[in-house]
């Protein structure tokens, strides 16, 4: 049996000295009550204990297997810097394609210092919820421009942009409704489904006739019905159709819920979103649902749509009622980025020309890109978790930063590589980027 640490045996000899049994003493000795019976002898303690928790103890498998293998953990590295087109992890500099600065804004200048200058007026938190502590006028501001820029009556921000999907959809729909959701639609609409309370139906990806055929037969069952589709599906890089969803919410009198986090600043030629990118008008879709923390460089969700959604939301939404209000400085530095984002359409441009290049260098290879359409998002599909991990160590001795997406992020077999590409990127490194792939998948 192997000694105790120096740290354990230190905890040990201090718990015996408030125990009053430290080794050798010849005072009086505080005397212990018995040990309680358990009013619930029949409880199993691994019931009462979070290592042996099912989830935890699954978690371990994945980790063993790394160890064994002297695969190095790839997550939760330590950056030292802006998350760019470049990074530092441990003093060296890395070619990224590990986060979402899509239109390279986070850490943009007159994005910083719009935040400063807000910290300068606010502090740097509303230190309550907006119902408690009141509003501050950048966070009507950044609103109201995203209302604007989705030509809707009204939008609200919350401080979480997945907990904005949970806490509107699980306070807007109950047990009497129906969602029915894309198949590889965001956790976080799953969880908000779970949380209302109302029907779940999913129709495969992309499949508009599968869903206009589910909803010819069930839609009468029941009372409110939600449909939600992500902008681009942030796994793959794809669109849905947008004009064939609304014709099909028409129809079925459902409302239609679409999920802009990877698409705002993404499509459309100035970055407007899927709306633009298929020429339809804002009001066209009832709930727009975004985040702040990609291409608005901040962090937390909005939803934009009609003022009586919105002011429903705002008195009564869980998530927006009992939270608190968006930090100041956050909300000016998303505020300043829309503006830049407006200001300068070639940034979106930019990106698009760097997506496509990337994606169609790995298309003249046999490497399964899956359904990428060349939209900030282009997946490298390598068939196992254990592969994708040992693929992204790879790529980081070469000094490319790329994550790997596994089980159970996606099915085992669709374990993947994951590029986010940036209007930052250029071409040389999209092209340095390529032969790696190249020479590391042809290995």
């Amino acid at each position: 049996m192997s000694k105790p640490s120096l740290t354990q045996r230190t905890k040990t000899q201090l718990i015996d000295r408030i125990l009053g049994r430290k080794a050798g003493s010849s005072g009086l000795v505080i005397a212990m009550p018995q040990a309680r019976k358990t009013a619930h002898p029949s409880i199993p303690e691994a019931f009462t204990r979070f290592d042996r928790h099912p989830g935890y103890e699954r978690m371990l498998v994945p980790k063993a297997v790394a160890e064994r293998r002297s695969l190095a953990n790839p997550f939760f590295r330590v950056h030292d810097g802006v998350a760019g087109a470049t990074t530092r992890i441990d003093g060296r500099e890395y070619l990224n394609f590990s986060n979402y600065n899509y239109l390279g804004l986070a850490g943009h200048p007159a994005v910083n210092r719009a935040a400063k200058d807000a910290i300068d007026r606010y502090g740097t938190s509303a230190a309550a919820s907006r119902l408690v502590a009141g509003e501050r006028a950048v966070q009507r501001e950044l609103e109201e421009a995203l209302a604007e820029l989705y030509e809707v009556e009204d939008c609200i921000v919350f401080v979480s942009g997945h907990a904005t999907n949970v806490s509107t959809i699980g306070y807007l729909f109950g047990p009497k409704d129906l969602v029915i959701h894309d198949s590889l639609i965001h956790n976080s609409v799953l969880d908000g489904i779970r949380l209302s309370g109302a029907a779940r139906r999913s129709f495969p990806h992309n499949d508009t006739a599968s869903l206009d055929q589910i909803l010819a037969e069930i839609r009468s069952q029941f009372e409110r019905v939600l449909v939600v589709v992500e902008g681009v599906y942030s796994m793959d890089g794809d669109v849905p159709d947008l004009p064939a969803l609304i014709d099909i919410k028409l129809r079925h009198k459902a409302f239609l819920m679409v999920d802009e986090a990877h698409s705002l600043g993404v499509l459309g030629q100035t970055g407007r979103g899927i709306r633009e990118h298929f020429g339809v008008a804002g009001r066209a879709v009832d709930i727009w649902m975004g985040t702040l923390s990609k291409t608005l460089a901040g962090c937390g969700g909005f939803i934009a749509g009609e003022r009586a959604l919105v002011e429903h939301l705002k008195y009564a939404a869980p998530g927006f009622v009992y939270s608190v209000g968006m930090s100041p400085p956050l909300a000016a530095a998303s505020l300043e980025a829309l503006r830049v984002m407006q200001r300068e359409p070639e940034r979106v441009a930019r990106l698009r020309a760097r997506t496509g290049q990337f994606l169609a260098l790995l298309q003249s290879l046999p490497i399964n890109t899956g359904f990428a359409q060349g939209h900030a998002v282009v997946p490298v599909i390598v068939g196992s978790s254990l592969k994708a991990a040992t693929l992204s160590n790879q790529f980081f001795e070469a000094g490319i930063n790329v994550q790997p997406i596994i089980y159970p992020a996606v099915e085992e077999k669709a374990a993947r590589l994951r590029f986010f590409l940036s209007a930052m990127h250029s071409e040389q490194q999209i092209r340095f980027a390529f032969e790696v792939t190249r020479r590391l998948m042809e290995k």
